[in-house]
């Protein structure tokens, strides 16, 4: 503390003696600037300027034009790619059904043989455990088929605009 009470004291004397001298002074008159005359601008220097500012400018919105292009392009080619994936995710959708149901099938056909399989141990025959596995291999079968279509229109969509790209023509739901 007695450190700062020093430093303040030694400030304080410092600034009064630089009032001090200050009021002592002679003011003297301060010179006036002369205003300083602006050098006078060549006429075709000055034509030359304006050009290369409009070149300037036109080259510049010509940048903003092609930025303008791009981005446009960019949103278009984001929009497409959402679209895609959303398809996609559709078919992969459907894919994961119809393999649920041929799981679901199988599993039932896996039963069925089971339960035919302990009927014939016991030396009994069970026209309903027949017609029953019948039946959960035809719906195995379908199941199957469902979920090959599913795969097969989705590999399609895949390849649908690559198709379409390479070759301009654009299949149809028909085709699909």
């Amino acid at each position: 503390m007695t450190q700062i009470d020093e430093l303040e004291r030694r400030i304080t004397a410092a600034l009064d003696r630089i009032a001090y001298g200050v009021e002592t002074l002679d003011p003297a008159p301060v010179p006036t600037p002369e205003p300083e005359v602006a050098p006078q601008a060549d006429p075709e220097e000055m034509a030359a300027l304006r050009d290369a500012l409009q070149e300037e400018r036109l080259a510049n919105a010509q940048l903003e034009e092609r930025v303008r292009a791009i981005r446009e392009k960019q949103e278009n080619t984001v929009a497409e790619l959402h679209e895609q994936v959303g398809s996609q995710r559709e078919a992969l959708n459907r894919i994961d059904t119809e393999l649920q149901r041929l799981r679901r099938a199988n599993d039932m056909l896996r039963d069925t043989n089971q339960e035919m399989r302990a009927a014939l141990e016991e030396n009994v025959g069970e026209p309903h455990l027949i017609n029953k596995a019948m039946l959960a291999e035809l719906e195995g079968l379908r199941a199957a088929q469902a979920a090959d279509v599913a795969e097969n229109r989705a590999v399609l969509q895949a390849m649908e605009p690559l198709l379409t790209a390479a070759t301009g023509y654009a299949p149809s739901e028909e085709d699909i």
